[in-house]
């Protein structure tokens, strides 16, 4: 009886380590940035950003496929962007027919480059009170503004460039070429579908 005792005793000893080790790996933690309010890291956005600071003109942010960031005044291909969150309040910005991402150098010159730079690439996007953002380079500090040689820039700095992120629409689905595109129905005719025929069918009540 005394060995049976003896034999159980270490087997209750490891049944006791073994509940704690499995209630230690059960207890729940936090996730973390999991509040709403924060923005998450990798949200991606395709927006066209629109400028009026000049007043005058109205100017898109443009990436073009030499690299050369201008203001074009009317949205296009090159106008179209994705917005990329890095982490809460920093983006990334690429230039969607390009392939480009907007860059800043330390004199506050924008280009486009084929490979992302975090030192130079990256962006603080600041929500303001009427709708614009303001951009700023998170390593150098200066604000992202339309190129000087840009005929759609202020000539006169008057601090951070505002935009106004627009949302970019995907193009229209082109039709194939030599598809006709079926015409709706006559729901005026007793043969809305035309199974009998283009001159049968015709309901005398909606007939002219």
């Amino acid at each position: 009886m005394d060995w049976d005792k003896a034999k159980f005793e270490p087997l209750g000893l490891w049944v006791l380590v073994l509940a704690a080790l499995v209630l230690g790996a059960c207890q729940a933690y936090p996730i973390p940035d999991s509040s709403p309010l924060l923005q998450f890291g990798g949200q991606v956005r395709q927006r066209y950003l629109y400028t009026d600071d000049a007043q005058e003109t109205e100017a898109h942010l443009e990436i073009r496929a030499d690299g050369t960031v201008v203001g074009a005044a009317h949205q296009s291909p090159e106008s179209l962007l994705e917005l990329k969150a890095l982490k809460p309040g920093v983006i990334q910005i690429l230039g969607v027919k390009t392939s480009r991402f907007l860059c800043q150098r330390p004199d506050g010159v924008l280009y486009g480059s084929l490979h992302f730079d975090p030192e130079a690439c990256s962006f603080r996007e600041q929500l303001l009170e009427d709708g614009y953002n303001v951009y700023q380079s998170e390593s150098h500090g200066l604000p992202v503004r339309l190129p000087p040689n840009s005929p759609y820039r202020d000539p006169v700095p008057r601090g951070p460039a505002r935009f106004l992120p627009l949302p970019g629409l995907p193009p229209a689905a082109l039709e194939p070429p030599g598809i006709l595109v079926p015409e709706p129905p006559d729901v005026g005719s007793s043969d809305p579908l035309s199974m009998v025929g283009p001159l049968q069918g015709r309901s005398p009540s909606y007939a002219s």
